[in-house]
């Protein structure tokens, strides 16, 4: 597979002082998206309305979280005409507090999100200041009581040639379209995990450009029960539900902060890597592991580091970040560096790694040369068997081991 261009930081050629300081702005795949997510219009139904309809309009289809795609790199795109058969001729033709009003349970609304304006093209959608081709995500997925208009949309795509990609990683995506991918493949995949009210148990609703969720207060049909089916009745009047009352009064999407570390050694000559069984053999990578309640960034690094290796840490750097949208993680880039005498490998306190070792710099510089792919595919030209392999460029554990192999933890570190 053919590794895609990382995505260009922002304003790469600027001078500044934290530039000078601290060097060039890491970005990594799945971030560096084209568009301006305007997130203060979500709620302006009428602005929603003119960006569904407007010619310049962009729609990214999802079936089972798999993206519409002509092949592997590349997405596609289809038309407000092309799903108009599934959304209607406007979903955002009320406000949001009428939609409320008349929601029911026994009706399924296709979820239908609203990504950004991508304002490099002047000739689109111009509404107040803004000015842009607008992006939607929807979910083609056949469910409910738009099953049969959803399968006709799948075969009328698929007919063209068109397929939806499956894998549960997509990593083959040009940089721009991969963020627009991971954007949209996060918020279906929260909103499908969420349909119910995690306070009372009764449905919920979509609403905000699909970066929200409300438990309506009544239900134009009648529950049998919080998860169980519903028949068509009266309106109804919802048991009380803390959301709706003071400022919780909506479910918002959620990211969940993960480290992800290159660890040095106290002298600065070897790092710290590990691997997990299920991984083909000489495959390695940095060490990871999940952000907990009430702990900073740099106690994460130490405590995952300690438990997963036995290797104790002192000075913690961030680094860079990356979107991972499996489902909905951010990677925080950690550089950390071991304190003198604590550099030994103990595996018995969590089992996760099957071996963790220290590596020396030109194994590891060698390594991202040749030795570097996605997890199974081939290594470049020039590998030899046996030696180290380690993540692609589009993985943040390759920027991180890039940076340290580079001089990073060195005396003039950059970034």
């Amino acid at each position: 597979m053919t590794i895609p261009v990382l995505p260009e930081p922002a304003f790469p050629d600027l001078e500044s002082m934290l530039s000078r300081k601290f060097g060039r702005e890491t970005a990594n795949y799945f971030s560096g998206s084209p568009l301006n997510r305007v997130s203060f219009l979500r709620t302006d139904n009428s602005f929603l309305s003119a960006a569904l309809k407007h010619p310049t309009t962009s729609f990214l289809v999802f079936h089972n979280l798999n993206p519409l795609a002509k092949d592997p790199s590349s997405l596609e795109y289809v038309s407000y005409a092309d799903v108009q058969p599934l959304i209607g001729e406007d979903p955002y033709s009320k406000s949001e507090d009428q939609l409320i009003s008349e929601y029911s349970s026994t009706v399924t609304i296709p979820q239908l999100l609203f990504l950004g304006l991508d304002e490099r093209n002047q000739q689109g959608l111009t509404y107040s200041i803004y000015t842009g081709s607008p992006f939607f995500a929807l979910d083609v997925t056949p469910k409910g009581t738009i099953q049969s208009q959803a399968e006709s949309l799948v075969q009328s795509l698929q007919s063209r040639g068109l397929k939806f990609l499956e894998g549960r990683i997509q990593a083959a995506l040009p940089a721009q379209d991969a963020a627009i991918y991971a954007q949209a493949r996060a918020l279906l995949d929260w909103n499908a995990r969420n349909p119910f009210c995690a306070q009372c148990g009764q449905p919920t609703m979509s609403i905000n450009g699909g970066m929200k969720r409300t438990c309506p207060p009544k239900d134009m049909a009648s529950l049998a029960g919080a998860i169980g089916g519903t028949v068509g009745a009266a309106p109804t009047e919802r048991p009380d539900c803390a959301t709706r009352k003071g400022i919780s009064n909506l479910c918002f999407p959620r990211t969940d902060p993960t480290v992800i570390m290159a660890v040095v050694s106290s002298d600065g000559r070897k790092v710290l890597i590990g691997r997990q069984k299920r991984w083909p053999p000489y495959w390695y990578s940095t060490l990871a592991g999940f952000v907990e309640p009430a702990e900073s960034v740099e106690e994460a690094v130490r405590r995952e580091v300690w438990e997963e290796s036995g290797v104790k840490l002192g000075r913690v750097v961030i680094h860079s970040t990356q979107p991972w949208p499996y489902p909905a993680n951010l990677m925080i880039g950690a550089v950390a560096q071991c304190i003198p005498g604590g550099e030994e490998i103990v595996l018995k306190h969590d089992p996760e790694l099957e071996d963790a070792r220290w590596a020396e710099m030109e194994e590891v510089k060698e390594a991202l040369r040749v030795g570097t792919s996605a997890l199974g595919e081939s290594a470049q030209e020039g590998y030899k068997e046996g030696n180290l392999r380690l993540p692609a460029g589009t993985a943040i554990a390759n920027q991180l081991l890039t940076a340290v192999a580079n001089g990073f933890a060195g005396e003039a570190p950059k970034i």
